[in-house]
């Protein structure tokens, strides 16, 4: 490996001369592709600095606004004319899928509203930057960028201060390519190369496409196509031609990043490529009665008959409305079609659901998938602690009284718990820290407080099982024991526990918050309640002889392990379900009593 790389220096050394030296011949390319290639470092920018501020607004965004598929279009389109990145929409749609937040046909209908979102690039390129000197404005952006972050520490600040960067940059590409395409045409006039009919718009497409995947930006093929309409390099039709082609890059660049993707990623990188084939393929076929629409619309609007860089941002718009017209309405059968296309693969109940590397490009994106995945473990567990305690999980589930949940016997035999903590949970919480380590890297600290008490409750569970282990052996050994009163009191710890697991199932599936408090304040209350030691039942049942030492020794020890039981469910349930604490404080301040005065209410509504 060091050997390939040690040949691999002299070979790039040598490239970079060679470009030096061309770019150095062709003062007039070079500046044209400075200006390229800081458009580019101008998207990237943004794009980091609206992730910043996507756990405030743009994931919520996309996770409501998408039930329907109109809602779907319109949200794909907003939300990428609004942060001018594709790319960063495509990443938080495919990690929603991943923690199965939004639908796939919800998925598909805002990537096609995305390509619509796209279109307003060039709408900025034509409107200001090629009618105004932007690139006087760029260095004020830069300057104040790099300041903010000196002296506002906040992630949404320098989100800003990204954004800021991003667009002082572009500003500055487009400047540099507009100057450049003018000092070009001095020397060499494109134009002469205009090929009409159409053997020109094949050509030109090509041209589009090749340069979209060298580029990797449709948006900045077209800021390179406006920029060049725009000193009269290229002719109207030809630039028309090209717009095309960019579109139909963008599907290379998709497919070639959906290879490395998950199942998601490739389906909604194949809904790019049909969409954007079949939008492609309408505009070439009817691209001169397009161009006429353009024209009558154009006049509607006000464009001026020859402002053609602004015609062609509505050529641009109008081909890709069209193609949303013509495909949307099959949008179901192609979600069919996906679905059978890329099946996924059969999910171990041993295995992680929700983690996937798609999700990390986003902190809330992580987190999402974290509580999701926490959620799943906390369903394995839920099973095995059942099976510990002998109970059926479907009992528990169910609205039968918890005395016939108790008698209703899983098994006479025992289960080895070992067997399945190490098929059920041990990968599924190895997976998590894992993907919470990677998370947590670029994580602001508010998400990496949360990260870190989703770890607590995952640590939770497993102590929860742990502590089902523990108590199983002298468990069934007791409660199929011929002295009653012993055989009670294993029975009523089952039957508590039972109660606290049928609390959280409750209070998972609510969304009544006082249901949820009040739900985990009763547990919290019944847990201390049934302390044998503390409630004074193991000093009864010696003192009047009823247990041997030995079962009062084991009974004594089981109930402290069903307590720990207790205590980390509780928890799991207070960071997994609700921030307790938080709800707590404001539900007293509401009600403007204390903490104890609230636990006594919590008491009288359980004793009633």
């Amino acid at each position: 490996m060091l050997i390939s790389s040690i040949y691999k220096i002299p070979i790039v050394i040598l490239l970079l001369s060679g470009s030096l030296f061309f770019l150095g011949l062709y003062p007039d390319i070079s500046t044209i592709i400075g200006g390229v290639a800081l458009f580019l470092i101008g998207m990237e920018y943004m794009e980091g600095g609206f992730k910043a501020f996507s756990g405030s607004f743009l994931e919520k965004i996309l996770e409501k606004f998408t039930n329907t598929t109109p809602k779907a279009i319109s949200t794909g389109f907003f939300t990428t004319a609004l942060v001018q990145s594709s790319s960063l929409v495509s990443i938080i749609i495919i990690s929603f899928l991943s923690a199965e937040l939004i639908s796939l046909t919800s998925a598909v209908g805002v990537i096609f509203g995305s390509n619509i979102g796209t279109t307003t690039t060039a709408w900025l390129v034509s409107l200001f930057g090629l009618k105004i000197k932007i690139s006087i404005y760029a260095m004020p952006m830069i300057i104040v960028g790099i300041f903010i972050p000196m002296f506002l520490k906040e992630s949404s600040w320098k989100g800003i201060a990204s954004i800021l960067i991003g667009l002082g940059i572009i500003f500055l590409g487009i400047g540099y390519m507009k100057e450049g395409f003018e000092i070009l045409k001095e020397g060499i006039d494109l134009a002469q190369y205009a090929m009409s009919g159409y053997a020109g718009i094949f050509t030109y497409v090509l041209v589009g496409i090749i340069a979209t995947i060298v580029i990797q930006s449709s948006s900045a093929t077209m800021a390179i196509i406006i920029t060049a309409l725009a000193t009269g390099q290229i002719e109207y039709t030809n630039a028309l031609a090209l717009a095309i082609g960019a579109n139909l890059g963008t599907t290379v660049t998709a497919v070639l990043a959906a290879l490395k993707s998950n199942e998601n990623g490739k389906r909604l990188a194949v809904a790019h490529f049909i969409f954007n084939m079949t939008t492609g393929i309408i505009a070439i076929v009817f691209i001169y009665q397009l161009a006429e629409l353009v024209d009558y619309i154009a006049m509607i609007i006000g464009i001026g008959i020859k402002n053609y860089t602004l015609k062609l941002a509505l050529f641009h718009t109008i081909f890709n409305v069209i193609g949303v017209i013509v495909v949307s309405p099959f949008i179901g059968t192609l979600v069919a079609f996906l679905n059978k296309l890329f099946v996924s693969k059969k999910q171990s109940k041993g295995k992680s659901k929700y983690l996937d590397d798609s999700a990390l490009g986003l902190p809330s994106t992580a987190l999402s998938a974290v509580i999701m995945e926490t959620k799943h473990l906390y369903e394995n567990a839920f099973g095995i602690i059942a099976r510990g305690l002998n109970l059926k999980k479907k009992n528990i589930l169910s609205s039968m009284d918890l005395d016939d949940v108790v008698a209703d016997l899983y098994t006479s035999d025992t289960i080895d718990i070992d067997d399945f903590y190490n098929y059920w949970i041990k990968g599924i919480y190895g997976e998590i820290i894992d993907f919470s380590t990677k998370a947590q890297i670029n994580m602001a600290p508010e998400y990496a407080e949360e990260l870190y008490k989703l770890k607590l409750a995952n640590r939770d569970i497993v102590e929860a099982i742990k502590g089902t282990k523990h108590l199983q052996k002298n468990l069934l050994k007791y409660t199929s024991g011929r002295n009653r009163y012993i055989k009670e009191q294993y029975d009523d710890i089952r039957k508590s526990l039972a109660k606290l697991l049928r609390n959280i199932h409750t209070i998972s599936t609510s969304n009544e918050e006082d249901v949820i408090i009040l739900l985990l304040s009763k547990s919290k209350i019944h847990a201390e309640r049934d302390d044998i030691i503390a409630n004074g039942t193991l000093d009864r049942l010696i003192r009047k002889g009823l247990i041997n030492n030995q079962m009062a020794t084991s009974l004594m020890n089981d109930s402290d392990y069903a307590y720990r039981i207790s205590q980390n469910l509780i928890a799991m349930a207070e960071v997994l379900f609700i921030d307790i604490d938080s709800d707590l404080k404001k539900l007293h301040v509401d009600m403007g009593i204390s903490d104890e005065e609230a636990k006594s209410i919590v008491q009288k509504k359980d004793h009633s």
